[in-house]
This record gives C-alpha cells, structure tokens and sequence, in this order.
C-alpha cells in the first residue's frame, strides 16, 4: 500500500516502523508525539515547514526498497 498525505503519521508508522528514519531525515520529529495520531502526514509537514511532496516521496521509495529486497 502507497503512502499518501492524507495518512495518519501514528497509522504509518505503526504499519511501517522503518519510516522513522525518514520522518527524521527530514525533521519531522514528531513521530511519537500525542498529534500524531490524530495528524495527517500532511498537516504534520505544514505545520513543521516541510515539504510533504517530497516526505511521502521518499517514505513511498522506501518501502518499494524494502519490497524488491523481500
């Protein structure tokens, strides 16, 4: 399953736990916090400055990674 921004961070990284690096990579930091079950990806990355374009991005390219290595 794709990630896309309407997503729930808890709901990702409870499905995906290896997403975290990613989260950090681009400083969304937030990933435990008590927001994040109720955040989009989306509202997350906006409300940090981040790029949510190029977040889900990277989290999709990593979980295509890890599905080619399986």
């Amino acid at each position: 399953m794709a990630i896309t921004k309407d997503m729930k961070i808890q709901q990702i990284v409870g499905e995906h736990p290896e997403t975290v690096r990613v989260f950090f990579k681009h400083g969304l930091m937030c990933v435990g916090c008590a927001a994040a079950r109720f955040e989009s990806l989306d509202q997350g990355a906006k409300a940090h400055g981040i790029d949510s374009d190029a977040l889900v991005a990277d989290l999709n390219a990593l979980l295509e990674e890890a599905t080619a290595e399986a």
